[in-house]
């Protein structure tokens, strides 16, 4: 079903006859007619414009009528569609810290970086939670709200693929991370407030320290689970030949564990993208948010389409009438060289 956005608009459909029968524009035509005086000589292209004056008034009448409705901003409005309510609603905190960019992780048999991991892992999961509400927080020397709580996971999912290293600076700002999520859940009363938080480093930057933040999430009743990514073992090469080293020695496991611990939520190490499948499981068990039913409608906007129609028949009368005035010129130039070349 159509549905206009603004229908009171449509009270400018008489506006340009109101314009047009002003008393004082029409005395100052009239005047103006009077006093213009004849030509003998006028085109005859102009006298059959003049003649006609019937066909640009019903182009612009057209015209005006769908630029108004264009105005109106008419929008389809398609069918109730019940919105999930036995969903979670989570707030995902992801690191992009020059740290992720180390090569560690295993996937689909090839060696990738931890961020590359990340996105398809996680973006598996996002794509998973039917009827959950998800935000996104990435997050460096700054914590940032890249998207709100929505039902919305093709967005969400998006804005996670779209995230690159270096966007938000290069250390690790933990502590910003948890108060920002705190403070976006302290928006809604009604929420089992969980934060899941996926890092492979420690605390190096911020305003707020992750001890200070715990204690906001404690105060907000805020469950964090925390996910520390990064392989024990990786193997390197240097003038020495191949070694081994622990690419996650920055990892501060301690303090993540005691965040998750202090708020009744729980620690996992995420070593590869087996590793990351445990996600699934523990948000499997969380409690779903009781909710009444809500419906939305889709909405598809319309208004282009009016607008394209009007510019296009505007676009063809004036080529048309273009054409219409240069052809009997064109014509009558010729005749006039053919007769020329015949006196000769």
């Amino acid at each position: 079903m159509i549905n206009f956005a603004w229908p009171w608009l449509f009270l400018l459909l008489p506006l340009p006859l109101l314009v047009y029968y002003l008393p004082a524009k029409k005395a100052a035509q009239e005047s103006a007619a009077l006093k213009m005086p004849s030509l003998p000589n006028i085109d005859a292209s102009t006298q059959v414009n003049s003649q006609n004056r019937k066909a640009p008034i019903v182009v612009l009448t057209i015209c005006w009528c769908l630029f108004v409705l264009a105005l109106t901003r008419p929008q389809w409005l398609g069918e109730a569609i019940d919105i999930p309510t036995q969903g979670r609603e989570m707030m995902i905190a992801v690191d992009l810290s020059g740290s992720m960019q180390i090569e560690d992780m295993s996937l689909s048999g090839n060696t990738v970086n931890r961020l590359v991991m990340l996105k398809s892992v996680l973006g598996d999961f996002i794509e998973r939670r039917v009827g959950d509400r998800l935000g996104l927080i990435l997050f460096a020397d700054d914590a940032y709200m890249q998207t709100p709580m929505t039902f919305d996971r093709k967005t969400v999912k998006q804005m996670l693929d779209e995230s690159e290293l270096g966007l938000v600076g290069r250390k690790t700002a933990i502590g910003d991370a948890i108060a920002l999520a705190v403070k976006r859940f302290d928006e809604k009363q009604q929420s089992n407030k969980v934060l899941l938080l996926l890092t492979d480093g420690q605390n190096t930057a911020g305003k707020i320290t992750p001890e200070q933040a715990l204690e906001l999430a404690i105060a907000k009743e805020i469950t964090i689970y925390t996910i520390g990514i990064g392989a024990d073992v990786m193997l390197q090469q240097s003038l020495f030949g191949t070694r081994r080293v622990n690419p996650s020695s920055e990892l501060d496991e301690q303090s993540l564990a005691n965040i998750a611990e202090q708020t009744g939520g729980q620690y996992f190490r995420a070593k590869d993208s087996q590793g990351m499948e445990e996600i699934y499981t523990l948000l499997d068990s969380l409690e779903p948010i009781e909710q009444d039913q809500q419906q939305m409608r889709p909405l598809t906007a319309l208004f282009y389409w009016p607008l394209a129609l009007a510019a296009l028949i505007a676009l063809l009368y004036l080529v048309i009438t273009n054409i219409a005035l240069l052809l009997p010129r064109a014509l009558q130039g010729n005749g006039n060289n053919q007769y020329s070349q015949g006196q000769r």
